[in-house]
């Protein structure tokens, strides 16, 4: 079996979006371990972004008919697996920037102190803002509020 991320993989699985954000892909979230192919028939392996996460079934179910329209895929398996754990880390810039023109403040880098877990506003750009409520409306994200332009925003959590 033949691993490759080639092109024809990456940008099918870019048109596959995050049900809850879609106008950010599997990709930019950094879900996508590893694609390997064989004489027609493809594996994907994921990273899920949260264990209980209830759209693995339906995020599956994307990636096996979107790569079932490449020429010539025969079959299309997919899996999750939870070694190498997914991290915030794993999104990429462009997903932090999709992340904050849908107004969802990306999570801050580790390199950041990792006791302010308060991101940059997603608005106007300004840190020093304050929690609102560690709870959001998913376990993967919070709430925030901006001290400079007062709103409240969602932030996804550094994990």
């Amino acid at each position: 079996m033949r691993e490759t991320m080639a092109p024809v993989w990456r940008e099918a699985l870019q048109e596959v979006k995050d049900p809850e954000i879609p106008d950010l892909s599997i990709v930019e979230l950094g879900m996508v371990n590893r694609v390997t192919e064989e004489a027609g028939e493809v594996r994907v392996e994921l990273t899920p972004t949260f264990v209980g996460c209830p759209a693995l079934d339906w995020i599956a179910g994307q990636v096996e008919e979107r790569l079932s329209q490449v020429k010539g895929v025969s079959r299309v398996r997919v899996s999750f697996v939870m070694d190498p754990p997914w991290t915030s880390e794993r999104i990429t810039p462009e997903g932090r920037e999709k992340l904050k023109s849908f107004g969802i403040a990306p999570p801050r880098t580790r390199e950041e102190d990792p006791l302010d877990i308060v991101p940059e506003c997603p608005f106007c750009g300004t840190e020093g803002g304050e929690v609102l409520n560690l709870f959001g409306p998913t376990a993967c994200r919070s709430i925030f509020y901006c001290r400079n332009c007062r709103q409240p925003f969602e932030g996804m959590k550094p994990i």
